[in-house]
């Protein structure tokens, strides 16, 4: 768990079955989000996650 300086600039976003984005959580590196949503694809659930640099346009 990171401490309280550490700066979250990336967030694993959730897409349900209807199209409504959810921010799962926030991460301080990349590598750190990307293991999530490594571990969220794995389950086989139908939602689509992803990793996003906060502050940057959503894809």
């Amino acid at each position: 768990m990171p401490d309280s300086g550490t700066a979250l600039l990336w967030q694993v976003i959730r897409q349900d079955g209807n199209g409504n984005n959810y921010r799962v959580g926030r991460y301080a590196t990349r590598d750190e989000a990307q293991k999530v949503v490594d571990s969220l694809d794995s389950r086989g659930h139908r939602q689509l996650y992803w990793v996003e640099r906060i502050g940057e346009p959503a894809h």
